[in-house]
């Protein structure tokens, strides 16, 4: 912290030392442009959990985006994600790294109760599920193979007779991820499901808030950086994660990353960056500042190819960051990805931070997580269509987004044709790029809810 309060300090002695037109000079690139308005608090701290993907808040703080901005910024890694949720509702932290169905679960009652937004999406992809060696054994026994590897994406259905196995020798197959809200669990639950496991329900009518009702599966919490640990112990037979902690077990030898979250869902929305609403409406020219510092932290993480990730690697590998072997980091950092130890293969949009606007908070990325929801139980009743938009418009905030790259723009820092178009409604094109090849569109998410085999329709109750 030592670095950030000399840089703070001098900034702040010299502009006061100086008038305005020698401040003009030597100030901040921003603070050279005229703005309507000062922050409403230029000091904060902001959280995070230790994962690749908080790159943009460890980039803007170390490319002195925030400072650019008038923002002094203390970056604090947090305990697990409802400490960091928690912290964020009360005030002590000013906003944070969220996992992105924290705002919308938040928002609409499922576990803690509070108003949380969020006016830019942190990255897209960045996830895998691990098996545990014992586990990879069995199940490769029914993967396809091509030239004496596994034929990717691997698929579900290998697993299921190995769960069969367990299921016929009355043992728990347990699986690890991270919160009841994360993309891990939905994306572990989707993989699931379609081969034919079932994650199993929650029922919060009734008061259970396991998930496991009716489960092939038993789907559990556990924090990140414990996963591999956890496995190891055989607490768990495997955990869908982000990174480095995938990549830590195959260095660690003790388990096999068997897919990614992109051959799921190609470019799935991940993480964003959340705010209390009663933050966001006290601070809107902070926040729209802070947005502004985040997008250009994504710019240089995507720029040129990647060409920055190198560095980001090693800035993230630092303790107060992620704290894992920088090898580790940049094994699905910089364009590939481990799956067996050995078979190293190129992913190149396995983490994107700026790429096929990633920061954009779309609408049909919140309605999406919404689906997942109302399909394993934790939205206990039917909705329709106008509810599921309705609160992604309460939580997600693109005004503020636009705000922020407009005057990103105006400042010669970005260009127009970086961000969506003016007339862009928040929706983006219907996809079938998951791995059962349903097409989700997010103008019609009860359509899509009763599309699948597994999980309840748009208006059963369990």
């Amino acid at each position: 912290m030592r670095t950030f309060t000399v840089r703070r300090s001098l900034l702040k002695k010299t502009l006061a030392g100086l008038g305005c037109a020698a401040a003009l000079l030597f100030s901040p690139l921003s603070l050279q442009v005229a703005q309507a308005a000062e922050p409403e608090k230029d000091e904060l701290k902001l959280g995070f959990i230790k994962l690749t993907d908080m790159a943009p808040l460890a980039i803007a703080y170390e490319k002195g985006y925030f400072e650019d901005e008038g923002l002094y910024v203390t970056l604090e890694a947090q305990a697990n994600w409802k400490v960091l949720l928690d912290r964020v509702i009360t005030g002590e932290l000013d906003g944070a790294h969220m996992l992105a169905g924290q705002p919308l679960g938040a928002t609409i009652g499922f576990g803690t109760q509070a108003e949380v937004v969020t006016a830019f999406s942190m990255d897209l992809n960045g996830n895998g599920i691990t098996l545990s060696n014992a586990v990879w054994e069995e199940m490769k026994k029914h993967v396809p193979m091509e030239n004496g590897k596994p034929l990717h994406p691997i698929k579900a259905d290998a697993l299921k007779p190995v769960i069969e196995q367990y299921k016929a020798q009355g043992k728990p197959f347990n699986l690890g991820m991270v919160f009841p809200v994360s993309t891990h669990n939905y994306e572990l639950r989707y993989w699931l499901a379609a081969g034919g496991i079932n994650p199993g329900y929650y029922a919060p009518a009734k008061g259970d808030i396991a998930g496991t009702i009716n489960a092939d599966a038993l789907l559990s919490v556990t924090p990140p950086p414990q996963m591999p640990a956890t496995m190891e112990a055989g607490t768990i037979n495997g955990y869908s994660v982000g990174e480095p902690w995938n990549q830590q077990a195959v260095f660690k030898g003790i388990g096999v990353p068997v897919i990614t979250d992109y051959e799921i869902w190609k470019n799935n929305p991940e993480k964003v960056f959340g705010v209390s609403k009663a933050w966001a409406e006290a601070n809107p020219e902070t926040h729209k500042r802070l947005v502004k510092a985040l997008i250009r932290a994504a710019m240089w993480l995507d720029a040129d190819g990647n060409a920055n990730r190198a560095e980001a690697v090693k800035i993230l590998s630092r303790p107060e960051y992620v704290g894992a072997d920088a090898k580790v980091i940049a094994n699905s950092m910089t364009g590939t990805f481990e799956y067996e130890k050995g078979d190293t293969r190129e992913v190149p949009d396995f983490n994107v931070f700026f790429r096929y606007h990633a920061t954009y908070p779309y609408y049909s990325d919140a309605i999406w997580y919404l689906t997942q929801m109302r399909r394993w139980g934790q939205i206990g009743e039917a909705k329709p269509d106008s509810w599921y938009l309705d609160v992604a418009k309460q939580v997600y905030l693109p005004e503020i987004y636009r705000s922020a790259a407009a005057e990103l723009v105006e400042e010669g820092l970005a260009k127009s044709e970086d961000f969506p178009d003016a007339g862009e409604e928040g929706f983006r094109a219907p996809t079938n790029e998951f791995i059962d090849g349903l097409t989700y569109d997010g103008r019609k998410p009860n359509e899509y809810i009763n599309q699948f085999k597994i999980g309840l329709k748009a208006d059963s109750v369990l």
